[in-house]
């Protein structure tokens, strides 16, 4: 599969599909900046489960917005399938994070007038996709992640457990080569944590998605098949 709009090519089926040289991240404090990532380089391969773990305050949700390009690095570069993402310009960033990433965040994000199927739908509606289509999508997404019968439901009529399933599906409507979860079981009991978990790994192993989450739960980064640690801003 091809990504081309502004900065070229992206392939999204190339074995390393992400890789990170010599990133560098400081945030401006005042008259100074604080360094927050210190020279990171590392790469994760296309279909890999991966864990980011570290201290609160370490770097690891910097770096996964660096890799979800939610951020740009200070110096260094992101490549994603050998594509230097720090030359593209904004638009082909914003076209990227919405067809090759998708993101799964600790506080659900959804949008609470909205019922499930249409939060679902929302990225695809984004890319311009008709509305009935964009359903249809998130349709198969609820079911993917057993939620077709809570279609009609709001956020607020479900628990925490069944918002980040729909929080995941909405992730997935775009079919993404990689899913970002930044603490997705964060504000879950222990019970319905593992069943979250249960659900990215199997959409990991069943569907090839590149997978990778920030974590503080060992546990979690035990399951995953491979494991980067950070500490004061270096892996």
């Amino acid at each position: 599969m091809l990504l081309k709009k502004g900065g070229g090519m992206l392939r999204i089926n190339d074995t390393e599909l992400i890789c990170l040289k010599n990133i560098t991240h400081a945030y401006a404090t005042g008259a100074s900046n604080q360094a927050v990532l210190h020279d990171v380089s590392f790469s994760i391969s296309r279909g890999q489960s991966c864990a980011i773990v570290g201290p609160s305050g370490s770097g690891k949700s910097t770096l996964l917005n660096l890799i979800g390009l939610l951020d740009e690095p200070t110096s260094g570069c992101v490549l994603l399938a050998g594509k230097d993402m720090s030359l593209t310009n904004e638009e082909s960033r914003a076209i990227a994070r919405n067809r090759i990433i998708g993101f799964v965040f600790q506080s659900f994000n959804l949008l609470p007038r909205l019922n499930a199927l249409d939060n679902v739908a929302l990225p695809l509606l984004y890319r311009g996709v008709s509305q009935q289509q964009a359903r249809q999508a998130a349709m198969k997404q609820l079911v993917r992640v057993g939620l077709a019968s809570h279609h009609h439901h709001r956020p607020a009529d479900m628990s925490g457990g069944q918002r980040q399933r729909v929080a995941i599906a909405r992730a997935l409507v775009g079919e993404p080569a990689i899913l970002l979860a930044d603490e997705p079981t964060g504000n879950l009991d222990s019970q319905t944590a593992q069943e979250i978990i249960e659900l990215l790994l199997t959409l990991n192993r069943e569907y090839g998605t590149t997978l990778v989450v920030v974590t503080h739960d060992t546990s979690i980064a035990n399951r995953m098949v491979r494991c980067i640690k950070v500490c004061d801003g270096r892996v």
